[in-house]
């Protein structure tokens, strides 16, 4: 189900500086993460990732994350430190048409003599902080246990 990105989040997305991991799974189940700039946020609400070749790992783990209805993971960081994952699935693989043709027309404005292999929509369903003093927060809130023992001594006097 899809979901409604925060503005932070909405944010991280539009900004050029933002460091954008995409990460996916093979056959096997084993990770593939590669930074993919050409993420960003439609009118939608749902994720467009522009796959720029063909044959790349990526491309191929989201065919077979669409045939199988895998979730897929993207990381943004941000130039300030923030740090946010989201969680989603892919819903379709444009590969011609006018959206196509849009995408097309853009990035080869921004980067030149490109090819564009695959137009991803990618639907978000969860969101995560994954910035640490977010974290750290959350985590001493609800895991008590989780302290090293040394954090937990009186100091000597």
């Amino acid at each position: 189900m899809a979901i409604v990105l925060p503005d932070e989040v909405v944010r991280l997305l539009s900004e050029k500086e933002t460091v954008k991991v995409l990460a996916t799974t093979d056959e096997k189940g084993t990770p593939h993460a590669a930074v993919k700039q050409t993420l960003h946020l439609e009118t939608d609400g749902n994720l467009v990732y522009l796959e720029l070749l063909e044959s790349s790992q990526t491309n191929k783990n989201m065919v077979r994350s669409i045939w199988f209805n895998r979730k897929i993971a993207v990381t943004l960081k941000g130039k300030d430190g923030l740090s946010y994952q989201i969680k989603g699935r892919p819903v379709k693989a444009v590969i011609t048409g006018p959206v196509f043709q849009k995408h097309y027309v853009d990035i080869r404005e921004r980067l030149g003599d490109v090819d564009l292999a695959a137009v991803w929509i990618i639907e978000p369903e969860e969101v995560f902080n994954q910035t640490y003093p977010e974290r750290k927060v959350l985590e001493e809130s609800t895991r008590l246990y989780f302290k090293h023992l040394d954090r937990l001594a009186k100091p000597s006097i």
